[in-house]
């Protein structure tokens, strides 16, 4: 039992950091509840304005635009005339950090130096792995829009991850179980199908 929970830790750990770590990990795998719900209602709310709604991308920005304009100029002739004692936020609360951009750069490097990793063919399995997953997708995406199958592919990345956390043990006894079938179905398949096929010998080989 011990080497088994130190087995499900280790993965545990490798799908984490194959995640890349860090912040994007934990909302991965959800370990801020409430911020990773917010991101997941955000990108819903985004993928029904666009796709079911059919909410022009444009009028959207613009309507938003106004609404924030609205918003500080309302906030900040109140917060001069002293009926709230709320001061407007500053243009220093408004800039996005520094520290943003670094991470926002960091996982670009990370996903370019995943992507060159893999196409060195040092892991080939997770090589075929890959390209199988990027030729599903190409022929998904036939099917869906842009918007779509990128909301899809944020869900999946959303809860396929505490999901397997959750049903480890179920998910790895019905993937062992499955690996079992399918390598006795190709021993079948071989003693009886291929090793009846008559093989030609060296003699009939060389008279040819």
């Amino acid at each position: 039992m011990d080497e088994h929970g130190a087995s499900s830790s280790r993965k545990r750990r490798s799908l984490y950091h194959n995640l890349g770590g860090g912040h994007f990990a934990d909302v991965m795998f959800w370990k801020n509840k409430k911020e990773s719900g917010t991101i997941l209602a955000v990108f819903t709310l985004i993928w029904f304005l666009f796709e079911v709604v059919e909410y022009p991308f444009i009028t959207f920005i613009c309507q938003i635009l106004l609404v924030s304009i609205f918003i500080f100029l309302i906030w900040s002739y109140i917060g001069s005339s002293q009926l709230i004692h709320r001061e407007p936020p500053s243009i220093n609360d408004l800039k996005i950090s520094e520290s943003t951009w670094r991470f926002l750069f960091n996982k670009i490097n990370w996903f370019i130096i995943k992507l060159y990793d893999i196409s060195s063919g040092k892991d080939f399995r997770l090589l075929v792995l890959a390209v199988v997953s990027l030729w599903i997708l190409s022929v998904v995406g036939n099917y869906f829009s842009s918007l779509t199958l990128l909301y899809i592919v944020f869900v999946a990345l959303e809860t396929i991850p505490m999901l397997y956390e959750l049903y480890e043990e179920e998910l790895n006894y019905a993937a062992s179980k499955s690996g079992r079938d399918m390598k006795k179905l190709f021993n079948d398949f071989n003693s009886k199908v291929i090793n009846k096929i008559p093989k030609a010998n060296a003699k009939t080989r060389r008279h040819m």
